[in-house]
């Protein structure tokens, strides 16, 4: 007899919850590829090539309840128009399929779903060359960011986002007993059953950036705590997210259960199908990554549901000294120029005292950063092949609007300007912007601005750098914040204001990499709550009967929650 999904992927599942359970980070996919051989392999991709062109101008085939015709969003940056038409389903229809399949996802239990999206996440590994060509042409990223964002690193996320989730499912214990005390007699045995109770239908709502690398971890920590998913990707990039979908529709669906637990969610933009379904009253979970905006506008109105907002905000650096100058100055122009500024470590507003700070090379000014990152920036895109690596294409008039915009905020450091491909020759390539400001310019750098700009703010003192990261990262939200310094106190202070801000906070690394939380700095499930908050344990207790035996036949004899527990809950 063929093993279930679990047993196949039990000896993987656990060695991923020991790992997590460690705070040791495992990434299964990235080491049983090679990062190296990967991103080698993005140069020769043909296979990948001609899957990815079948694509084109075709309808991806997804039959979904309630279907009401066809539509087309997506463009290439690169001029390769994927023209694809996908279905355009009821929202409604969507939801009440999603509803129905829930019992039985139910019913399957955590081993099960935990097995069933393990095995999900395997067969979108072997098509990770399809899905960076996806990623590539339709959010504008180079092709080895775009296997990186989209490929086994993206992978990982979703393992991590499986095994915590498969980890806190397996915390609630199914029997209990105890004895309880009456009056006028001996002590009352006692039985009790938890249960754990999805929360219910789940919403994705996918960025235009980063759909795979964002969206893997609520997609899997929904699925494995038993809540079927409804995946709506933003207009301009589909293609990513439609063949998630498809492929764990397939896997459902062999398994024999319903494939409407995972649907996908496409209209035009002027639907605004996202709202629509985000307040929808049987949506109950809310999974989004980007905009501050967007992320107030679901906590506004989706009362119904527990929303899980990732905002992108006000990434900031703050620069009090440095003992690697030229480092800093590397740094701060690669991270500017990266994918076109949609990296989760881009910064936005670069905060420096006016009088300059130290440097192992001298005081240096203002005026010396913005003219060195400048300077770094020429050289770093003076190579046509290196400028293509770097940057990416710009897919959307709202950054060319806003490079224009912000242009006219401050005096100018380093103007944006067209970059060629040495392969596309009519894609959008820009070098980033970096703008001088004030640290009274508040209107200008505490709102989200979308692209490579970056400001250059001068404040006060270091200490007032640090007040304003604490209160405009709290109120606006953001993904990383850097501090650089030779001060333990200054170091001290920054990660109590990051802590204030609730914002991830680096010290004194150069070369942020894009995608820190591959390296444990990140990690969407730390935060228990990312899991629990998908479910609720519904309780029922009993008399026990003489004979009651005092431990449940299917669990392992340990606490909930302990240390062998969480060793032990996959050996059983």
């Amino acid at each position: 007899m063929r093993p279930g999904p679990y047993e196949r992927h039990r000896e993987l599942l656990q060695s991923i919850v020991r790992a997590s359970a460690a705070g040791e980070c495992r990434r299964h996919f990235t080491e049983a590829t090679g990062q190296d051989a990967a991103d080698a392999g993005m140069r020769s991709t043909r296979t990948a090539g001609k899957v990815f062109r079948s694509l084109l101008g075709r309808t991806f085939a997804l039959p979904q309840p309630g279907e009401l015709g066809l539509v087309r969003t997506e463009s290439s940056p690169y001029g390769v128009g994927p023209a694809i038409a996908y279905p355009r389903c009821d929202p409604a229809e969507l939801v009440a399929a999603a509803g129905r399949a829930a019992a039985g996802w139910r019913v399957a239990g955590p081993y099960e779903r935990a097995g069933l999206a393990v095995e999900i996440l395997r067969r979108l590994n072997t098509r990770s060359h399809e899905l960076a060509l996806a990623v590539h042409h339709t959010t504008g990223q180079p092709l080895q960011a775009a296997f990186r964002a989209a490929g086994p690193r993206a992978q990982d996320r979703g393992l991590e986002a499986v095994a915590q989730a498969f980890a806190e499912s397996e915390r609630v214990p199914v029997d209990s007993h105890w004895k309880s005390a009456q009056r006028g007699g001996p002590p009352r045995a006692l039985r009790g059953t938890c249960t754990l109770v999805p929360r219910g239908v789940s919403l994705l709502v996918g960025c235009p950036d980063f759909p795979l690398w964002n969206g893997y971890p609520g997609l899997f920590a929904s699925l494995v705590t038993g809540n079927p998913v409804v995946v709506a990707p933003h207009p301009r990039s589909i293609l990513p997210l439609a063949i998630t979908v498809r492929v764990a529709r397939q896997v459902l669906a062999e398994a024999g259960h319903s494939p409407d637990l995972v649907t996908l969610a496409v209209a035009e933009p002027e639907r605004q199908v996202h709202r629509r379904l985000a307040t929808d009253p049987a949506v109950r979970i809310v999974d989004f990554t980007g905009s501050a905006r967007f992320a107030d506008w679901l906590e506004q109105h989706a009362h119904q549901a527990a929303v899980f907002a990732n905002r992108t905000g006000l990434n900031t650096v703050v620069v009090d000294s440095t003992d690697d100058y030229r480092g800093l100055v590397r740094g701060l122009a690669l991270s500017s120029c990266r994918c076109n500024g949609t990296v989760r470590t881009t910064p936005q507003n670069i905060l420096v005292p006016e009088r300059g700070f130290s440097t192992d090379e001298g005081h240096r000014t203002l005026r010396d950063l913005g003219a060195d990152v400048g300077d770094a920036v020429v050289r770093l895109l003076g190579h046509p092949a290196r400028a293509a690596r770097v940057l990416g294409a710009i897919t959307a008039d709202e950054v060319r609007g806003a490079l224009t915009e912000a242009a006219r905020c401050g005096p100018v450091l380093h103007a944006s300007g067209p970059v060629a491909h040495p392969d596309h020759p009519y894609a959008d390539l820009r070098s980033p912007l970096l703008v001088r400001l004030r640290a009274s310019d508040e209107r200008v750098y505490t709102r989200e601005w979308p692209g490579p700009i970056s400001f250059l703010v001068g404040t006060d003192s270091t200490s007032h750098s640090l007040a304003l990261l604490g209160r405009t990262v709290a109120r606006h939200g953001a993904l990383h914040a850097s501090v650089h310094s030779t001060d333990p106190l200054v170091l001290a202070a920054a990660e109590t204001a990051a802590l204030d801000a609730g914002v991830h906070l680096v010290e004194n690394l150069d070369d942020l990499p894009a995608d820190p939380s591959s390296a444990l700095a990140e990690l969407p499930g730390a935060d228990a709550h990312f899991v629990t908050g998908r479910f609720r344990v519904v309780r029922s207790r009993r008399r026990a009967p003489a004979a009651d035996p005092v431990r449940a036949p299917d669990r392992p004899e340990v606490a909930a929650g302990s240390p062998a527990a969480t060793a032990a809950l996959i050996d059983v």
